[in-house]
């Protein structure tokens, strides 16, 4: 292909790419594979500058405004970022800016690079009177109304006492939708019947760009203010992040990791420390953002055709990348949930190579139409969990008539594990294996259950010991955990390594490691000692979580009690409906169950039992509350246990149902939920006191 031809090709799928992203809110390709398109046009361009033309991608920032909107013309452009994207590239970067500037060592005002749409906030004599997409840089779209509604920009600019506000700021920043808040999100419309939104990014891009207001406030939004368009009557600071800081004091929402980095070296340790918080910080980003602090060198230095001279964004390494899917196996999980996982041809995403991503269950599988041999986008949701996102369907292999040439997938019959066979129960998406705990796979997956902190916390006790105990020690159900003898651990410990081709350096010394197994049989020892609330969470019976593990132990008082209980008597259990209380039932119902817990009581596994509790008692009796944020006095569990010992049932979420919300430091979507439902907020304080005045706490 010709160097002409092949620019053209590339403007072409840029533009169709751009079309997609930014008019119609459904990205059609990975963000890897359209900056690679740019990086190659922009090189191709470099070379033949007789190529250039004024409607190439590369002249202007993407984007045009929506015809349904109000065209708003910017008073200051607002230009994109150049990407650096290799560590040579910031180096080069900030090589220009040293040399421009003549400062060794120059002060970057550094921030994470949040994955939402960029606006423009317009503040005239402190009251927001207008808010505007970025569009192509020259022209946005008119979103005011829209603006309005998310409760995280200001109406009005908070101002000192005594000082007038600016004639005129134009801010600058992001609309984004919080992971948590993006969740319950499609928790709620799935549950509904809806379509979920594809990721955040997408849904805030969507939710901005409604024509109705009242669809926009129903959306979880947030707003972070980066920088300024237009000012009058504001007096500018000497640096980028005292500006912030300025803004920040006017009522506009900052991120909490904007900072300030010193050279080359400075900037690039901000870049590895927010790389290691991606996957905790409560928003999407794909990056970070250098920008010259010293407002008058940003001055100095000035605009290129796109983006000024003295910013950067260094991007992280992409999310989504395309590979082949070359077949797909099962997994078995603990309650004998059958995964299908798609095996891939290696490719790195986000920094890691991948070559496995599930596939979810069948319906999703259905869904994507997915086939061995499609060209598929593969993304790292959440930084941790691979999953095939959906098929490239112009790639995929076909025969001379047209016709695919696999089948459509469809899942085995018989547990690849145990052979049992796998049932689908009727509406229910997951299929599972019969098996039950004569399966391996669920065996192990509910050992490490079992052992896991909120269950049994028997420590030391990890997933690749419990691979070897199953395999090849006397361990076949969690009953057998109490029975080990050292004897029995080192035994497994030589058969494993046996398998591995290991031979530690203490074996070739004559020697033989004991520490780690006497600490393992401590571990186990010291579990025997619990409480039944944590006993029936690690049983593992199914939809019995920590929360229906405290209602059960409360009703009941002891476990006699609750495995004589039929299906009728469990129902009078609050919040336990007809799906749970059928599983309790039937769990106690199998005899093999109920010798496990006969097994554990003579190894010495102990809780303590009392009389039932079944009506709440205390001033907070009757009451939902629900903890979000960081408490600095204790922890969130110790506040749970003694809200809960005063009369309330502490839950994970917030919904109508909520009496009360504690609300520590850097509560997120909970508290914006609970206000906007109207609930009560207490803050730490207000906890403290309360805790208190009803000697749950010393002091007075």
């Amino acid at each position: 292909m010709s160097v002409p031809d092949r620019i053209a090709e590339l403007r072409r799928r840029i533009a169709d790419a751009d079309r997609a992203y930014y008019l119609l809110d459904a990205p059609t390709v990975p963000d890897a594979e359209y900056d690679r398109w740019m990086r190659e046009l922009q090189g191709l361009e470099a070379a033949h500058p007789a190529l250039v033309t004024p409607e190439s991608p590369t002249q202007r920032v993407s984007g045009r405004p929506s015809a349904a909107f109000a065209e708003v013309r910017h008073a200051l452009p607002m230009l994109s970022l150049q990407n650096a994207f290799t560590e040579a590239e910031v180096a080069d970067f900030v090589r220009r800016i040293v040399e421009a500037t003549g400062e060794a060592r120059p002060a970057f005002s550094v921030e994470p690079k949040i994955d939402g749409l960029a606006v423009s906030l317009r503040y005239e004599d402190g009251l927001l009177v207008q808010g505007a997409t970025r569009g192509d840089g020259a022209r946005g779209e008119d979103v005011t109304a829209n603006l309005r509604t998310l409760r995280s920009i200001p109406l009005a600019l908070r101002m000192p006492a005594g000082e007038p506000p600016p004639a005129v700021l134009e801010v600058r920043g992001e609309v984004f939708m919080p992971k948590a808040a993006f969740e319950r999100f499609n928790a709620e419309v799935i549950a509904a019947g809806g379509k979920p939104l594809a990721n955040p990014r997408n849904g805030a891009a969507g939710s901005l760009r409604q024509l109705d207001p009242g669809i926009t406030a129903k959306r979880p939004l947030a707003f972070f203010a980066y920088g300024i368009g237009e000012v009058r009557g504001f007096a500018l600071p000497a640096t980028h992040s005292a500006l912030l800081r300025a803004l920040g004091a006017l009522g506009l929402p900052l991120s909490p990791e904007i900072d300030v980095a010193q050279g080359l070296d400075g900037v690039l340790a901000y870049h590895g420390r927010i790389a290691a918080l991606r996957d905790v910080l409560p928003y999407d980003i794909d990056g970070v953002v250098y920008k010259l602090d010293r407002l008058d060198l940003q001055e100095k230095l000035g605009f290129v055709a796109r983006a000024p001279r003295w910013a950067i964004a260094h991007k992280f390494p992409a999310q989504e990348e395309l590979t082949i899917l070359e077949g797909i196996d099962v997994q078995v999980g603990r309650t004998g949930a059958i995964t299908p996982v798609a095996r891939l041809r290696p490719v790195r995403v986000g920094g890691v190579t991948v070559t496995n991503a599930t596939l979810h269950n069948a319906d999703q599988i259905a869904r994507l139409d997915v086939r061995i041999g499609d060209t598929v986008v593969v993304r790292r949701a959440g930084d941790v969990i691979p999953e095939v996102a959906r098929i490239v369907p112009e790639r995929r292999p076909s025969g001379p008539d047209g016709q695919p040439l696999q089948p459509p997938f469809v899942l085995p019959s018989a547990c690849p594990e145990c052979g049992s066979a796998i049932e689908r129960p009727e509406g229910e998406a997951v299929a599972r294996c019969s098996g039950g705990l004569v399966c391996p796979a669920q065996r192990k997956q509910a050992l490490l259950h079992f052992a896991s902190r909120r269950a049994m916390d028997i420590e030391g006790l990890g997933e690749r010991l419990i691979e070897d105990l199953v395999d090849f020690g006397p361990v076949r159900s969690v009953a057998d955990l109490y029975t080990l003898t050292l004897d029995d651990l080192l035994a497994m410990k030589r058969r494993a390594e046996a398998r591995d081709g290991v031979t530690p350096e203490t074996v070739k010394q004559g020697k033989i490691a004991t520490r780690w197994a006497e600490n393992l049989l401590g571990g186990i020892d010291q579990s025997r000692n619990t409480t039944l609330e944590r006993l029936l969470f690690a049983l593992g019976i199914r939809d019995v979580g920590e929360a229906t593990a405290k209602q059960l132990a409360r009703w009941f008082g002891s476990l006699d009690a609750l495995m004589a209980a039929d299906v009728e008597a469990l129902l009078a259990v609050p919040d336990v409906g007809p799906v749970v209380s059928a599983r309790i039932a039937g769990f106690f119902a199998q005899p093999h169950h109920r010798a496990l817990v006969e097994r554990l009581r003579s190894h010495g596994v102990h809780w303590p039992e009392g009389p039932p509790q079944r009506t709440a008692e205390g001033p907070l009796a009757g009451r939902t509350v629900v903890l979000t944020g960081g408490l600095s006095a204790m922890g969130r569990d110790e506040a749970g246990a003694h809200l809960e010992a005063l009369g309330a049932k502490v839950a994970g979420s917030v919904s109508k149902k909520t009496s009360l919300v504690v609300a520590g430091e850097a509560a997120g979507s909970k508290l914006a939920k609970a206000r906007e439902l109207g609930i009560e907020v207490w803050e730490e304080a207000t906890l403290l006191d309360f805790l208190r005045r009803h000697g749950r706490l010393a002091g007075p």
